[in-house]
């Protein structure tokens, strides 16, 4: 299996996008040919033009802090919500960033193909990849696919009970 568990790891499962600039045009090719690899749901991608891997990380890594993030402010949200239980000060803030924060990872990530693949940093799983000696680019980026529906999972659900207690709480303190 694959690191993410989705499908048996084959050749045909791994795509290589190639650094080859043979027109005016090939950054463009670049990106199309990620968008195809994405859409054909990949195992493994290979990104050798530095531009392209570049973008594609930055994009998957600012998804995965976005997700940090909501996930961390919605547990301190609840938390807050326990420890002071007279005070909404620290709870309301952090339970509405947290559900802006899930709020605009759904938007921007949902139908977003990168979702599905976080950059590949370690040296020993990089080295086991059977098409390593192959590629051109010193420093490629290495997608790999894995299964979200956890991550998603968990920071709709902390998100929304942060932001419940907190609508329970004021509802509460007006009753």
């Amino acid at each position: 299996m694959d690191a993410g568990g989705d499908r048996l790891l084959h050749s045909s499962n791994i795509a290589v996008i190639r650094e080859v600039y043979d027109s005016e045009y090939s950054p463009q090719c670049f990106s199309m040919e990620l968008e195809k690899a994405l859409e054909s749901r990949c195992s493994i991608i290979v990104i050798e033009p530095s531009q392209l891997g570049d973008e594609t990380a930055r994009w998957i890594t600012f998804g995965n802090y976005l997700h940090k993030t909501a996930v961390i402010s919605g547990i301190t949200s609840i938390v807050s919500g326990f420890a002071w239980a007279d005070s909404f000060t620290p709870q309301a803030p952090l339970s509405i960033f947290s559900l802006l924060c899930t709020g605009l990872y759904t938007a921007s990530w949902q139908f977003d193909h990168c979702v599905k693949y976080q950059v590949e940093r370690d040296p020993r799983k990089l080295a086991r990849l059977p098409i390593l000696g192959a590629l051109t680019s010193a420093s490629p980026v290495v997608l790999v696919r894995k299964d979200d529906m956890h991550r998603k999972l968990l920071h709709c659900t902390v998100s929304l009970l942060s932001a419940s207690l907190c609508i329970y709480r004021l509802y509460r303190t007006i009753k």
